[in-house]
């Protein structure tokens, strides 16, 4: 399916980098919002996060960075925030109070209590200070309790996608996370029946497909 998901124009440029899932989740949120954007790569691997350039958009030296005409967002989380406010058009939260704050909960448990604890940083951290066989075992451990936790979290909600049967903030951060899960950590999806098969209705999304990793401009470098 072919992806019709940029069609306006704003003054917008992302800086991203092809394997960040935090960079993932506002690509697919700037497709699905039918937004265009000048994709501006970051070469992690090289350090190119740790240039003067970079760092005054950024001093934390993280990706995604959203640059808007003046505003500069960094951190997922508060750009996807940003983009609802300023562009609704295909909005990410529902109006029920119930149903969005419950994408809310679900996006910040992926972003500060899954993602953050196996990033690569953190893996390397942990390997020079413990042991190389710790890292994945702490990444696994990870994943799998937050997974559990938005298993049980969701499963009341969830039909074709995370909150009923349309994409919302909670799908943005979840289809990311549960593809670096399957990919990079070999997690074993059976154990989390709901979110294995809304994972699988992500996988037809043209927006989705068009934010893969692979599809990105700077991918394999």
């Amino acid at each position: 399916m072919e992806c019709k998901c940029r069609t306006s124009s704003p003054n917008l440029v992302l800086y991203s980098y092809w394997q960040s899932s935090c960079a993932w989740r506002v690509r697919f949120a700037l497709n699905l919002k039918g937004l265009s954007y000048e994709y501006k790569a970051v070469n992690l691997a090289k350090g190119e996060q740790f240039s003067p350039e970079f760092e005054q958009l950024n001093p934390l030296h993280y990706v995604p960075v959203l640059v808007d005409g003046d505003v500069v967002v960094s951190d997922s989380y508060a750009i996807l925030l940003y983009l609802e406010e300023k562009y609704p058009q295909k909005a990410l939260l529902p109006d029920d109070p119930q149903r969005r704050y419950l994408n809310l909960q679900a996006a910040s448990i992926i972003s500060s209590s899954i993602q953050p604890l196996h990033m690569v940083s953190m893996l390397k951290y942990l390997e020079e200070k413990i042991g190389p066989e710790e890292p994945l075992l702490w990444a696994l451990s990870s994943i799998e309790k937050g997974f559990l936790a938005l298993e049980r979290l969701l499963k009341d909600f969830a039909s074709s996608y995370a909150t009923g049967e349309a994409v919302y903030m909670a799908d943005v951060f979840l289809a990311p996370q549960i593809a670096v899960a399957i990919m990079r950590f070999k997690i074993d999806m059976s154990k989390f029946p709901t979110l294995a098969r809304i994972y699988e209705s992500y996988k037809g999304l043209p927006e989705f497909i068009a934010s893969l990793p692979q599809s990105q401009p700077d991918a394999g470098q």
